[in-house]
């Protein structure tokens, strides 16, 4: 699996994204500027990242202008293919602006910028990004946001829950899902969440910040373990 990761401006986790993939992760990895409008030698067995930041400021909405930028038309094919994308934070919110997750992300519930570790818990396997993950266990993984409240009607929360697409509830560390331990107001407690087709991926917490030993947690890695593994059995035949 090749990753590919867009740089958009504002973007302030795309090279902690790329050394992750690349250095931590020993894949291939490729910058992607927000400009282009393609993606060279890509294929539907590989990834595109959108990384956190607050791509063009965050002026109008998050996520919303970046949403325009001349690579989305190509990344919107690529997932309407079967490529995967995975979106963290700002990423979270430019797939739910392109329509390629559905809801969206408001102002936290105090109006506040967080930035702190919060727990969560994996709510499925049936996923690239949790396949791996043990759904009895909570995850640190630390947020930083002022728009990660999930927000969509009741029809589309009920669709999500029956269809096995909420990937992540915030939670305490013993993964517990009570008010506490929802730091933002996110609707169901959710903290990420996949398409229909579960090849679009989107998470407000950032995994990359928690990938490594010298940063004293490496819950995050657990998920790109998770994507590569399972990739790599895709590629010798052995997903159905």
């Amino acid at each position: 699996m090749k990753f590919g990761v867009v740089i958009f401006p504002g973007s302030n986790c795309d090279h902690d994204m790329l050394h992750v993939l690349g250095t931590v992760m020993q894949q291939e990895v490729q910058p992607l500027w927000h400009k282009d409008t393609a993606l060279p030698d890509f294929d539907t067995k590989d990834c595109i990242v959108l990384p956190g930041g607050f791509s063009f400021g965050d002026y109008l909405r998050s996520g919303a202008i970046a949403r325009f930028s001349p690579i989305m038309a190509s990344v919107i094919e690529f997932a309407q293919a079967g490529g995967y994308v995975f979106g963290v934070c700002n990423g979270f919110q430019i797939l739910c602006e392109a329509g390629l997750l559905p809801g969206v992300l408001l102002r936290n519930d105090r109006q506040r910028f967080i930035c702190k570790n919060t727990w969560v818990k994996p709510m499925t396997r049936q996923s690239l990004l949790t396949a791996r993950l043990d759904l009895n266990k909570a995850y640190k993984i630390p947020i930083a946001h002022a728009e990660g409240h999930y927000f969509a009607d009741a029809d589309t929360l009920q669709s999500l829950a029956n269809s096995d697409q909420i990937l992540f509830k915030y939670c305490s560390e013993n993964g517990a899902i009570t008010p506490e331990t929802n730091p933002n107001g996110s609707l169901h407690h959710i903290a990420g969440i996949c398409n229909a087709g579960r090849n679009v991926f989107g998470m407000m917490p950032h995994p990359e910040r928690a990938a490594e030993s010298i940063l004293g947690n490496e819950d995050g890695k657990a998920l790109f373990e998770s994507i590569v593994e399972m990739a790599e059995m895709e590629a010798m035949g052995q997903l159905s």
